[in-house]
Parts: C-alpha cells; structure tokens; sequence
C-alpha cells in the first residue's frame, strides 16, 4: 500500500532462520518491497526446521520458515559463482538496506562487504546481525538464542524459585537482540540518508543489545553489587503482589497489582480488606519472611477456584490481575481476534 511509511523502500535480504528475516518481514510489514536471496541448494536453514510429515512429503518448506518470508520475493542465486555475484551488485545497486547474518568477514571474502558495496551504492544502509559482534574477542564464535541470553546475563535471570534456569520457548535474544534491535537501528539509519544522503554500516551483536537492557537486575548490581536470585527482588517473584497463582485446575493467574490501589482492588475482591496494608511500598520488603508468609496464603486462596473462575470474580475489578494464556487460547481472545465473545 502506498500510504505505509517504508513504501518504495528496497531491502535486500541475505540472511537466515530468525533474526534478519524477522527484521525484514517486519520492514515488510511497513511497506518495504523485500527480496530474500538464497543459495540454489538447501537455501535458508529454516526451510527444514519444524516440518510436519505431510510437509517433508510434498517437499516444502515448514510453517516456520512459511511465517517468516511470506510475501517476499525469492532469487535463488549461488554467491560464488561469477554469475551469482554480478547478480547480487545488481540488487544492492537498486536496494536501500540489505541485512545478513553470516559469520563476520564471509561478505568480504566474497566480494561483497560493505566498503566494497558502498562504492556501487553510496546510500546502502548494510546491516550486518550476528551472535557477538563484526568485532572483538568472541566474533567468530557459533552461538543460538540460549548462548546469548546466557553470556548478557539475562538466562541467570530466568529462573525457578529453585534457581535453575529456566528455557523460554521465546527466543529473547534473536526476536530483540537480533530482529528488532536491527529494524530501530535500520530505520534510524534510513532517517539520516534521507537527511545527508550517506548510507551506514550497522553491526548489530544480539548479545550486547540484550545485555543493555538488562535494567532490573542492573539496578541490583549497581545499588547492591550483585544481582537478586528468583523471589528476592521486586519483580522476580519477591512480592505477593507481582507473582504467579496455580488454580485449582492446574491453570496460572498473573497477579500484576504492583501499585498500592491494585493491591488494596485485589484484597477486596478475595476477601481480604485486613491486607491492604501489606505491601512493598509499605516497608513489606521483597522476598522477606512476611512476604513469603503472604504469598504461601495468596497459593492457598488461588487453589480453591479454577482459572475461569477467578478471571469471571477479577474481570470487573481494575486490578491488573489476568489469566496465563495458552497460545492457543490468546489466538482466540478478543485482544487479538475483535471477532470473538468471551
């Protein structure tokens, strides 16, 4: 559509699996016109991830990869070959941006780095997103979302009240770390050709940008000198008021009633007025004995309904106070699907 921001914006496309082909389909989403080059064999690592029988049957590429590069255009072209690299100065001399995710150095070994490139195209915004950086001790080291996440700091973080680190089924460091830390850092660069005409290099480590934002424990490290473990600190699972129930049917609430009036909301609405007081910003301090002691109460009274039955008792209270939603299940809701009753 002509009205969306990024329309008539080029991007090309050499990267693979989940970080630079999220980036670029969210780019697309904008309006981009988005083309993704591949090798002529296997092509992009993700075709083959996730397949389902029927899939691997018909010879095509799994949901996951489908997901990510719907709508873009695909060349299949062999970089090394001479006719695959004419191909390639070809696009980059009609793109705007072009995003990859090879090792540091393999763009230049082919010919195609960014001060080789930008002579062809002064304007080129050449993003190059990678585990650990172009540069410095660790660049040529292979790593996956869990390395990185594990390296900022940020898995240590992610922890069972055992303190076992827990494996999210959400890829922190390639969705931020990687996708969209490279479409702010993309979309700010094509601001500054549009005002100086000057294309720019961008090196995006997924584990530094995670590592950045890593504030809370931060904040304990700086005030502290070291990080809280799991139930001992404001906001992981060291106060009553910011923590996960089980229900009586095995199911989850998330209780957020962070601020005074949310806590004092809630304790109304179980039955509890004698606890509005008991609070952190009343001197009830994170993962003490009274807060344990308050929480062991809130498992007790979380148990006695089913997760359908509280979320009936808490939706008219602005409490902040809501179900953990299954995938499934949030596909379904009226937040992401208008066209659904509950």
């Amino acid at each position: 559509m002509a009205d969306l921001p990024l329309s008539g914006v080029r991007v090309l496309d050499l990267s693979r699996l989940l970080p630079g082909p999220l980036a670029t389909l969210r780019l697309q989403e904008m309006g981009a016109q988005v083309t993704k080059v591949e090798d002529p064999g296997a092509g992009d690592t993700a075709r083959a991830m996730l397949r389902t029988e029927s899939q691997c049957a018909a010879g095509e590429p799994g949901t996951f990869y489908t997901l990510l590069n719907r709508g873009k255009t695909i060349e299949r072209l062999d970089l090394k070959s001479p006719a695959g690299h004419a191909r390639l100065l070809g696009l980059v001399a009609q793109c705007d941006v072009l995003v990859e995710g090879f090792r540091p150095g393999v763009m230049a070994r082919l010919g195609l780095g960014y001060d080789t490139l930008r002579t062809l195209n002064p304007r080129l915004v050449y993003c190059a997103i990678s585990g650990y950086g172009q540069h410095g001790p660790m660049a040529q080291r292979a790593g996956h979302d869990i390395n990185y996440i594990g390296y900022a700091g940020v898995l240590d973080q992610l922890a069972a009240p055992d303190d076992a680190p827990i494996v999210p089924n959400f890829q922190i460091g390639d969705l931020f770390g990687g996708a969209q830390s490279a479409v702010q850092e993309i979309l700010a660069a094509l601001y500054a050709v549009g005002r100086t005409g000057q294309g720019r290099a961008l090196d995006i480590s997924m584990t530094h940008a995670v590592q950045r934002s890593n504030l809370l424990p931060a904040v304990a490290v700086r005030d502290h000198g070291a990080t809280r473990r799991s139930g001992q600190d404001l906001l992981n699972g060291g106060v009553p008021c910011y923590n996960v129930y089980r229900t009586r049917d095995d199911r989850w609430m998330a209780v957020g009633a962070l601020e005074l009036k949310f806590w004092q909301a809630l304790c109304e609405v179980i039955g509890k007025p004698q606890w509005r007081t008991l609070h952190w910003s009343l001197g009830q301090a994170p993962g003490s004995d009274a807060a344990r002691a308050l929480k062991a109460e809130l498992d007790a009274i979380f148990a006695t309904r089913t997760q359908a039955a509280w979320c009936a008792l808490f939706d008219p209270a602005d409490c902040c106070v809501s179900p953990v939603l299954r995938l499934e299940e949030a596909l379904a809701h009226p937040l992401f699907n208008p066209g659904q009753v509950q």
